[in-house]
């Protein structure tokens, strides 16, 4: 799953990806960055090893753009249905399955709210029955617990990081951007227990993400600088084709043996090899095995859109905080921890702690960077008080490298599935 500011994340999977006909998809949806806590960022075991498999047979040629607002998630509004419902999703690279908020119609139930999908009105929806291959237990690129309900339908459960509940059923429907620009019916969950006011986009390598069932060969996005606690800027996100992307410089993605997977490895995460880390011009003395999974997955480096912050294992992180420390001196507020996270907090003026502690880079294969620069490497959490937009993974009870949204504001950021690269370029994203 996906989500954004505060605690807990559990992770997902990286299955290296079949590979992609290059026919040309392009759409551009209006995105929403909204709040979603952190806390329930990660399905508890939403795993997989195997590669990412069959797409649809259909390729598409879209031509769709419009904006979103950004807060905390990227939440996208997707026409879902036949005719449409327009549905809020969190876009999150780090999640397999895609899911609805689906209002759970009974005879005697009220009229749904205007955010949940009505199933009654789609001619084009249908429920996954127990029978069908995914509804087993045991998939290897699918361990989503999937149970046969009352009515011989396939029951889904997502149990977060923080206990929260989010079920439904296994669904097929389609996303009907236009009378003539329609998908073929694609698996998603139809939640109707959830705390969430908004469903998955799960954009991971899974063979069930929407990626690889819609056959997406590259999707990006430019998230805006939000300059303020509360405000919402506004930002595009591309299905296909970027008109921006001959700018990109480009990183490949990653692969590793299977007995190098387990047990922290996400197989189906965008895996990408961090080099280093500078602060002020400084290249810290991290080694670059510390970017690295070891025997047992640990020290994995993701891009993942669907958490808010990033979060470095503590063998980086340590050093990053004693480099903070040395700049910033007696600024750093004391005993004080942001959402159980965060803890390079300042009170006062964030230009003038920008200033002390420089731009912040991460620098990764093939000498390409993200520099973030002096003051918006501190995020408003409230109250006054400014923080590093960086924590410690095991604060998530994970053992990954986690470069979230914050850290990629005023960027395109490209998945580009057919040649297995992630691309970036700076950009004015406020627009």
């Amino acid at each position: 799953m996906a989500f954004s500011t505060s605690f807990f994340l559990l992770l997902l999977l990286l299955a290296s990806l079949q590979r992609l006909e290059s026919k040309q998809f392009s759409v551009s949806f209006p995105m929403t960055r909204a709040s979603v806590p952190t806390t329930h960022k990660r399905l508890a075991s939403l795993g997989a090893e195997k590669t990412a498999v069959a797409r649809n047979s259909q390729s598409f040629d879209y031509n769709y753009h419009n904006s979103f607002k950004y807060s905390m998630a990227l939440i996208v509004s997707l026409p879902i249905g036949t005719p449409p419902q327009t549905q809020k999703m969190v876009l999150d690279t780090g999640s397999q399955l895609s899911w609805i908020q689906c209002h759970g119609k009974t005879p005697q139930a009220a009229a749904p709210p205007k955010s949940e999908f009505d199933p009654s009105l789609s001619s084009s929806f249908s429920a996954l029955p127990c029978n069908h291959p995914i509804c087993k237990p045991q998939i290897p690129d699918f361990t989503i617990p999937t149970t046969c309900d009352q009515n011989s339908l396939c029951h889904y459960s997502y149990f977060y990081a923080d206990g929260t509940l989010a079920e439904g059923n296994l669904v097929r429907e389609k996303f009907t951007f236009s009378p003539s620009r329609v998908t073929p019916p694609l698996i998603l969950g139809c939640a109707t227990e959830s705390a969430e006011a908004q469903g998955i986009l799960g954009m991971n390598l899974g063979r069930l993400s929407f990626a690889s069932q819609a056959r997406v060969p590259r999707f990006s996005y430019c998230v805006p600088n939000k300059h303020n606690a509360g405000e919402n800027p506004a930002g595009t996100f591309f299905l296909g084709q970027n008109p921006n992307s001959r700018s990109f410089k480009y990183i490949d993605l990653l692969s590793f043996p299977e007995s190098q997977r387990k047990p922290n490895f996400d197989p189906l995460a965008y895996t990408v090899g961090l080099a280093a880390i500078k602060i002020g011009g400084k290249k810290l003395n991290i080694s670059t095995a510390v970017f690295r999974p070891d025997a047992g997955g640990s020290g994995q480096t993701m891009i993942d859109s669907g958490t808010q912050y990033t979060f470095l294992v503590d063998a980086a992180y340590s050093k990053v905080r004693e480099e903070v420390v040395r700049l910033t001196g007696n600024k750093l507020k004391k005993d004080y921890v942001y959402g159980g996270s965060l803890d390079m907090c300042f009170d006062g003026n964030p230009s003038e702690i920008g200033e002390k502690i420089g731009e912040m880079a991460f620098q990764f294969d093939n000498g390409v960077e993200i520099v973030i620069q002096k003051e918006k490497n501190l995020d408003d959490v409230g109250g006054g008080v400014y923080c590093i937009g960086i924590g410690r993974s095991e604060s998530l009870g994970v053992a990954s490298n986690i470069i979230g949204n914050f850290q990629q504001q005023n960027l395109w950021v490209e998945f580009d599935l057919t040649n297995r690269r992630v691309g970036f370029v700076s950009a004015n994203c406020n627009t």
